[in-house]
């Protein structure tokens, strides 16, 4: 455990930013796992669940989630994926 007051509040950010974190890493997997479902099963709501997806890919990398250029290969997939 720390003793500088500044190294005890980064250890409780961080925490909290872990947490942050995690919940939108899951969000994101699993968005991106129900739009490729979708789209291999030829589901009717394909469509939106793509659309879904990508906004998730945006959010988290806005959120330095993800690197950007694995963001826009991400969005790439699911945009070919869709209209294969």
């Amino acid at each position: 455990m720390p003793n500088i007051k500044s190294a005890k509040k980064r250890v409780k950010v961080n925490k909290v930013k872990a947490l942050a974190n995690k919940s939108r890493n899951s969000e994101l997997k699993t968005a991106i796992k129900k739009a490729t479902i979708a789209c291999e099963t030829n589901a009717d709501n394909k469509v939106e669940a793509v659309t879904y997806a990508i906004k998730r890919v945006d959010q988290a990398c806005s959120k330095n989630l993800m690197h950007k250029n694995k963001a826009a290969r991400k969005k790439s997939q699911l945009a070919k994926m869709l209209n294969a």
